[in-house]
């Protein structure tokens, strides 16, 4: 059980001459020591408590915690295996900082014969070739990919 008591105390800044600020101190005063006795006596019956915050933090959760972040798609292509390749970056001077090489991997949607149907696959632009060669069911049957929907 917990009462709220305001005090306040009045700043003194940018001060008159000594006689001026006694005068206007104690008019003010006066007033303040009003409006705090009308605002403390309004305070007085509230009580403060703690309970409903104890309850909430106490309770147990029922759900485990997963994090909301999705997975980022890796910038190699499954058909091929094909990944980025470590490389050197050379300047003018012949300064040489590392940088990737990225995959040219494409979205694209390709004609799947024996599901009668499209699938949209990321895959490099290399697998695509070889997809226009062999066949979707070819290379997905070497490289131990499943296209039927799950």
């Amino acid at each position: 059980m917990a009462t709220l008591i305001a005090t306040v105390r009045p700043m003194a800044v940018g001060l008159p001459a000594k006689s001026q600020f006694s005068n206007r101190f104690s008019m003010k005063s006066s007033r303040m020591d009003s409006e705090l006795g009308f605002i403390t006596s309004q305070l007085s019956g509230i009580k403060i408590s703690t309970t409903q915050f104890q309850t909430f933090a106490s309770s147990p959760i029922s759900a485990p915690f997963r994090p909301s972040i999705q997975p980022v798609a890796r910038r190699i292509c499954p058909f091929t295996g094909k990944k980025s390749n470590k490389a050197n970056k050379v300047s003018h001077s012949n300064h040489k900082t590392k940088r990737l090489q990225f995959v040219n991997l494409q979205y694209k949607r390709v004609w799947w014969e024996a599901g009668k149907r499209y699938v949209k696959l990321r895959l490099s632009t290399k697998a695509l070739k070889t997809i226009e060669k062999n066949g979707l069911d070819a290379v997905a049957k070497k490289a131990g990919i499943d296209l039927s929907k799950k």
